[in-house]
């Protein structure tokens, strides 16, 4: 299984970005919970937002309502739409996946219960 993420860049405070996850070498089941993970320096990984295969999503506080996650599940792909983006964004930012039967409740936001993992895309928000 494979999670190749791309999209990241530098961008004005206030600007936008899309990044995007390409998933291959698996099956569905194995897609079928989605997230975005972001780490910036000396911090620890924090979670910014997942989706499931039937399209319910979840965010963390920080970002809703400037970043919208989605999927195109024919193209195995997830995108993370980021607006009004703050320098405090600026992060590498981290994909990954696994199966939804893995989750319970809220531990969807748990980086440690995702097996599969992208490569990580630098998002720099300059003020």
């Amino acid at each position: 299984v494979q999670l190749q993420a791309s999209g990241g860049g530098l961008v004005q405070a206030g600007g936008s970005l899309r990044l995007s996850c390409a998933a291959s070498g698996g099956t569905y089941s194995t897609y079928s919970m989605m997230g975005w993970f972001r780490q910036a320096p000396g911090k620890e990984r924090e979670f910014v937002a997942a989706i499931m295969w039937s399209s319910g999503t979840y965010y963390a506080d920080s970002v809703k309502g400037r970043f919208t996650i989605s999927r195109d599940n024919a193209r195995n792909t997830v995108y993370l739409q980021m607006n009004s983006l703050k320098p405090e964004d600026t992060a590498v930012y981290y994909c990954a996946g696994d199966s939804i039967l893995k989750f319970s409740t809220g531990t969807y936001s748990n980086w440690a219960k995702y097996d599969y993992w992208g490569q990580g895309t630098l998002v720099t928000v300059s003020s």
